[in-house]
């Protein structure tokens, strides 16, 4: 999954995009009003998470213009001005959560973890997909009760495809939301990781879970895909 980082405390955010990237986010940052409203503009993001007092544009103005404009990326306020007041003000310009500063990096986590759920209508950090069982939490994943090791980027790829489930993703979906804008990969390491993951998921399974939809790009398997093809 995809954030960005809204945040002019370099040393803080630089903290913030390690230990997401470590969690296996692909994250941008913005350290000022200006670029975060360019970014949010041009990119697709899951979550945003957006201090309040920046540089050029502050954080309210941006919230309000892009409810205005009709962005639906789920944004969490993360601030030092944490008074009940502004946590309403904050709610009422469409902010999804509000975390005040000081804060454990861990409630940071879950609290993104659960907007990512709930922007794809997914109550249950646990997916199951036929004899699969993927824990969204622990970065879990089993396949017929038997551990299945993946690397981050392999992880990542799943776990879209599952927020998916039964849905095509396109390749340039696949790439916007796993990748962050530094990454100097070509779109054909969609293509190598799905064969990654085919060997891991689906070798010595049945049925095969992760399909191709020929001309379109990739999904994971839904309850009424028995006929749907697949690269073996």
């Amino acid at each position: 999954m995809r954030l960005l980082i809204v945040e002019d405390n370099k040393t803080l955010a630089g903290a913030l995009k390690q230990g997401l990237e470590e969690e296996r986010f692909a994250v941008d940052l913005a350290y000022d009003g200006e670029e975060a409203d360019y970014k949010a503009r041009v990119n697709q993001y899951d979550v945003i998470v957006l201090d309040l007092m920046l540089p050029k544009i502050d954080g309210w103005t941006l919230l309000k213009r892009w409810r205005e404009r009709g962005m639906t990326t789920h944004v969490l306020v993360l601030t030092a001005r944490g008074s009940t007041e502004e946590k309403v003000q904050g709610l009422n310009l469409g902010a999804d959560d509000y975390l005040a500063k000081p804060f454990q990096f861990e409630e940071l986590l879950a609290r993104i973890r659960a907007l990512i759920r709930r922007k794809h209508a997914v109550k249950n950090p646990v997916i199951r997909v036929y004899d699969l069982e993927i824990d969204t939490a622990a970065r879990r994943v089993k396949r017929g009760g038997k551990v299945i090791h993946l690397t981050p980027r392999e992880y990542a790829l799943l776990e879209f495809l599952a927020f998916h489930r039964g849905k095509v993703v396109t390749r340039p979906m696949i790439w916007e939301h796993l990748y962050d804008e530094y990454d100097e990969n070509t779109s054909n390491v969609v293509d190598v990781y799905i064969r990654y993951l085919r060997q891991k998921i689906d070798k010595g399974f049945d049925p095969p879970l992760i399909l191709t939809r020929w001309g379109e790009g990739y999904m994971l398997r839904g309850e009424e895909d028995e006929e749907a093809s697949s690269e073996r």
